[in-house]
């Protein structure tokens, strides 16, 4: 019989932390730290299991799951002293989700369930005070009804806000317990007046109603944004954690808090975190009340007079500091910790490995590596290579004027500039307009993870650092500023107040994530200098890794700045894009329009001098690395224009009329040209357009040659083969032009000719193809619109749905569809090395700086990745976190 629960507590627990997959992060960890010995309030774990099969099966709960919770509850309550259920020492209940990956507030949490109007007054009766009796049912039933019910716990707020008011209170600590009663009796009331049923009064009506909104949860709306955010699985489910409660709302030796052993915006070895007396734990993620300080060295720096834990609770504060030690050394890694204190006793409610901003995880992992907690190879396995993203981000130029309206909580580092929107609906639509924006909020809640993710930036006037939209916009990268407590936010009517200032929505602000600051206007910014901790995890990693990290680029920029990124050559040079600028254009247009072959050679003549240019500046950067030049790709209609005042306009340039233009155009139509005249179908067309290019690439290579000392060895890449018959007729032009060039030069020209994969039949083909190609690229962006038969262009519109319905995991766009373009890449390069065993083998699609495509290709043995350039980072750390992993599977 399945087991579907697990008990922690007293010290001994069913499970350990490697149970993470079927106990969640959360409950996995739970049972080991009652495992150490710490102090853990006892509880039950849900597996994972069983929220797979609730799904699989109708959303019905297993057969023998609600036995199995109520045996476990019974012991739970011998060890706490309670009985759940009992009206005169009730045992009372918090229910938490808890995926294997952590998804910070995009679950449904209950707490204090059990309460009712009976158990109350045995709460008060034991804890000696009714007012903190009454706050936590008041707790119970807004967070119960929203959660499990439906009602929007908004509704709760502004009953409490108006109470408030009324009765001349600002905080919430303010109110008295009779006070509290009237308030209680407004809650119900209003819960069976817009939901037509009164509040639940059964404990274990109330427990399976939780059990069950948990589970759903994982099906909510932020949850799949999240998880398709973060490449989570759905088919993974959520455990459910059913724990005693423990309370941090009993009085002023009371407290609860949030911590991370290191920093986590930089790293830095010190105890991170903050904490509110007589507060539940949602108080301080929530950003409701503003929390204090942990350690007294944090209080000084925030300027802060509101004291310490380390001054307020120094037993309890000693207590935790020595757990967080031994924790960061028992699992070899920054913490993210929960814990309460109910009237000086010290409770550990969650640990799990911390969300960091890439800075802090180089640091983090640099410095563990030199204290001797994990290797070299560990280190480089702790940073997310995805993370070095926000390391790219512009900071803002310390030059640079800076107008500061308001300050808050440096919560995420980095710059952002954006118009104002006050809504995350606004700025996912504003960014779908192209524009850039800054989300501004009181607080963040997890409805907001689709603007937060669209936005430049996150401003909240509410919330501390281990707010939610602090912990959120770290995990993205992306700035935020929260608790900027001087502004006044009026959503409703689209202003900020500052100093003052009346700003409102299309306005432009800055945020400065890394002071705090928000900044009126647009910024100067500076791009960052990637050494230190970076410079030493990315040369470990290179002394790690076997494959090669090459860069897409064909611009001089491009190419430059993948250089300071540590390209080691160029895998894709999209020859097309060159002809695009300026009067190229009008040139290439005279060749398209050209009547004959003569003609298009004089039009090719005058592009030769601008191409040869062209590759001798990227052959000049590149300093004798590899550089792969793909010859003209797209159809030639994209050339041409295309609206009738373009056609009018571009005929008066180049000096033909519009109806010869006009039909030109109308000739080079296709109904799909993805599948068209294109690739080396136009080279076998128009082989001067190949012979022009091949001129130029030869030419460049032995002037670059002479200009750098470096001998340049071009790959020249014929696009779109499928049949080696093609291969075959335009590396016979290519070598002519070769032998061409090298009898003018009076030098040899060392060159290799390949071709790119893109086509499933070419895959197929590979062994055949092989005899003629020394190299293959495999352009893995139309090697899945042909292997799919779906355009990567317009597939947008459906594969959210088949990711929503769980068809695919990922995009295919994004990560390679390892089962099916994945084989065929598998397969052409057995094939491919089957007959040519020194033949070289890349990727140079989306692909390759796509963290788990690197793995892949690792996987397979592929000599290189080519990347865009801001991506060579995220591919060499991926490419050595694959060399490691493979080696240790052996």
């Amino acid at each position: 019989m399945t087991k579907w629960v697990y008990t922690f507590g007293d010290g001994q627990a069913e499970g350990s932390a490697a149970d993470r997959n079927l106990l969640g992060g959360k409950g996995a960890n739970l049972a080991e730290m009652c495992n150490l010995g710490l102090p853990v309030p006892p509880g039950l774990t849900i597996t994972t299991e069983a929220c797979v099969w609730y799904y699989e099966n109708g959303r019905k709960m297993p057969d023998g799951l609600e036995q199995a919770v109520t045996d476990a509850l019974v012991q739970v309550g011998k060890i706490a002293d309670r009985r759940f259920g009992d009206p005169e020492k009730p045992l009372l209940l918090s229910v938490r989700s808890g995926a294997r990956a952590s998804m910070p507030g995009m679950m449904d949490t209950v707490l204090n369930l059990g309460l009712n109007d009976e158990t109350v007054a045995a709460v008060a009766r034991a804890s000696g005070d009714e007012r903190f009796a009454l706050d936590s049912y008041r707790r119970f039933i807004q967070m119960y009804a929203d959660v499990v019910m439906g009602l929007d716990h908004e509704v709760f707020e502004e009953i409490l806000e108006d109470e408030k008011a009324r009765l001349g209170h600002e905080l919430d600590t303010d109110v008295s317990a009779s006070e509290w009663r009237e308030i209680i009796a407004r809650y119900m009331a209003t819960v069976e007046e817009e939901l037509g049923v009164p509040f639940p009064q059964d404990p274990h009506q109330q427990l399976w109603g939780a059990i069950g909104a948990v589970f759903a949860s994982w099906m909510n709306a932020r949850a799949i944004t999240y998880r398709q955010l973060h490449d989570i699985p759905a088919s993974w489910g959520t455990a459910v954690n059913v724990q005693a409660m423990v309370f941090g709302n009993l009085g002023d030796t009371s407290a609860t808090g949030v911590a991370f052993t290191r920093n986590p915006s930089t790293g830095a070895n010190e105890l991170y975190g903050e904490f509110l007396v007589n507060a539940q734990g949602e108080d301080v993620v929530a950003g409701i009340r503003t929390p204090q300080s942990i350690t007294e060295s944090a209080r000084i720096a925030a300027g802060s007079d509101r004291p310490s834990m380390e001054k307020l609770m120094p037993e309890a504060f000693a207590e935790f500091k020595g757990i967080c030690d031994r924790l960061e050394h028992h699992y070899r890694d920054m913490q993210d910790l929960e814990f309460t204190i109910e009237r000086g006793k010290l409770w550990m409610l969650q640990t799990r490995s911390g969300k960091r901003t890439a800075k802090a995880a180089l640091k983090v992992a640099v410095d563990m590596a030199g204290e001797g907690l994990i290797s070299r190879e560990e280190a480089v396995l702790r940073v997310d290579p995805a993370s070095l993203d926000q390391l790219l981000h512009p900071t803002i130029d310390p030059h640079a004027r800076r107008d500061v309206i308001a300050s808050g909580l440096p919560a995420s580092p980095g710059a952002a500039t954006g118009e104002i929107v006050f809504t995350s609906d606004e700025a996912v639509e504003a960014v779908k307009a192209g524009r850039k924006v800054i989300l501004v909020r009181v607080e963040t809640s997890p409805e907001d993870i689709h603007g937060m993710h669209a936005a430049e930036g996150i401003l909240t006037s509410r919330g501390g650092m281990t707010s939610h939209a602090a912990v959120v916009a770290r995990g993205m990268g992306t700035p935020c500023v929260s608790g900027a407590g001087g502004l006044r936010i009026d959503g409703r009517n689209g202003t900020l107040i500052a100093l003052g200032t009346t700003l409102k929505a299309g306005d432009v602000i800055t945020l400065d994530g890394s002071t705090g600051q928000v900044l009126k206007g647009a910024v100067a910014m500076l791009q960052p200098e990637l050494s230190g901790d970076f410079g030493q995890i990315m040369e470990w990693a290179d002394a790690t890794r076997r494959m090669k990290v090459r860069t897409n680029a064909e611009t001089p920029a491009d190419a430059r700045a993948a250089r300071s990124f540590g390209a080691e050559g160029i895998g894709l040079c999209r020859t097309e894009h060159m002809f695009f600028e300026g009067d190229r254009i009008t040139t290439m247009r005279e060749m398209i329009l050209a009547g004959s072959e003569a003609g298009r050679r004089a039009a090719l003549a005058k592009l030769l001098p601008i191409q040869r240019s062209d590759f001798i500046e990227l052959f000049e950067i590149m300093k004798g690395l590899p550089v792969t030049i793909r010859l003209l790709d797209p159809p030639l209609h994209e050339f041409l224009p295309k609206t009738d005042a373009e056609i009018a306009e571009v005929a008066g340039l180049i000096g033909v009329s519009v109806e010869k233009l006009s039909q030109r155009v109308d000739e080079l139509h296709e109904f799909n040209p993805m599948l068209g005249h294109r690739g080396c179908r136009l080279a076998i067309s128009y082989p001067e357009i190949a012979e022009m290019q091949a001129r130029a690439i030869f030419e460049a290579a032995v002037e670059a040659a002479k200009s750098t000392g470096a001998p340049v060895v071009p790959e020249v890449m014929v696009p779109l083969v499928g049949l080696r018959e093609e291969l075959d007729f335009v590396k016979a032009r290519i070598d002519a032009v070769a032998k061409e060039v090298i009898g003018e030069a009076g030098v040899d020209i060392q060159y290799l000719v390949g071709t790119m994969i893109e086509l499933p039949r070419a895959a197929i083909r590979a062994y055949a193809i092989a005899e003629v190609a020394e190299f293959f690229s495999f352009g893995t962006n139309d090697l899945t619109q042909t292997t799919f038969g779906i355009s990567r262009d317009d597939a947008s519109s459906f594969l959210m749905t088949y990711q929503l319905k769980g068809i695919i995991e990922q995009d295919p766009f994004v990560t390679l569809d390892i089962d099916g373009v994945g084989e065929l890449v598998r397969i052409a390069s057995e094939k491919g090395r089957a007959t040519r065993p020194d033949i070289k083998l890349g990727i140079c699609g989306e692909h390759g700086g796509d963290p788990a495509s690197v793995r892949f290709c690792e996987s397979i043995g592929l000599d290189y990745v080519s990347c865009s350039p801001f991506r060579v980072p995220i591919a060499r750390l991926a490419a050595a976190q694959a060399a490691i992993t493979k080696k240790a599977a052996g």
